[in-house]
């Protein structure tokens, strides 16, 4: 490990002290933090597996109607009802804060647009459909904010891991190394000086 140029006061030493003890302090804060965004993503991760699983499933059943119901119109009618517009959705983003982490929440409301298809050109299943994506887009909506909001907790907890590591392992050793360092060459000095003293003290008598 490197050593720290200083000079060996008295002065540095309460410096070091000082920094040592603020270090610590710092130490312990960021670990406290780690471990309570390691929490929350352990929480937020077992509630988007649970959450996808209910979307997969429900995507799943949305799409066996709409391909039952390709199966059983006329291709122009497939083509006609593509284009046409029966809701719109309006997205509204807020944020949550998360230990000092901000996390997206989205919020969807869907309304009617007026427009329709003709039930005599379309299947029932067509109409099954529609009704199961309606009811699993929010869903879907909510384990994107989920998914993104594991993604940044993930990187805000490598951050913090890194700066722990760093106080932890680099800079508290070398603050506590360099403290020992200017101690040891402080006693030199003393052991100097009082060996000069003794010098002049016997020279004198």
């Amino acid at each position: 490990m490197a050593e720290v140029r200083v000079n060996p006061t008295r002065m540095e030493l309460l410096r070091l002290k000082k920094r040592t003890q603020l270090a610590k302090k710092g130490h312990k804060l960021l670990k406290e933090k780690r471990d309570g965004l390691m929490q929350e993503f352990l929480k937020i991760i077992r509630t988007a597996q649970e959450l996808r699983r209910e979307v997969d499933k429900e995507l799943a059943e949305a799409l066996k109607h709409f391909v039952l119901a390709q199966a059983s119109m006329t291709p122009q009618a497939v083509h006609l009802v593509s284009y046409i517009q029966a809701q719109r959705a309006s997205l509204k983003v807020d944020e949550k804060n998360v230990m000092g982490v901000k996390i997206p929440d989205f919020e969807v409301e869907l309304a009617e647009t007026g427009e329709k298809y003709g039930v005599w050109e379309t299947s029932a299943e067509l109409d099954h459909g529609m009704v199961a994506f309606k009811k699993v887009l929010p869903k879907l909506l909510e384990l994107a904010a989920i998914e993104k909001s594991a993604q940044m907790l993930a990187q805000e907890i490598e951050v913090t891991r890194r700066r722990v590591n760093a106080l932890e392992h680099v800079l508290i050793p070398q603050l506590s190394k360099t403290a020992k360092f200017i101690r040891m060459k402080l006693e030199e000095q003393e052991r100097a000086a009082i060996v000069t003293v003794m010098a002049v003290k016997a020279a004198i008598e």
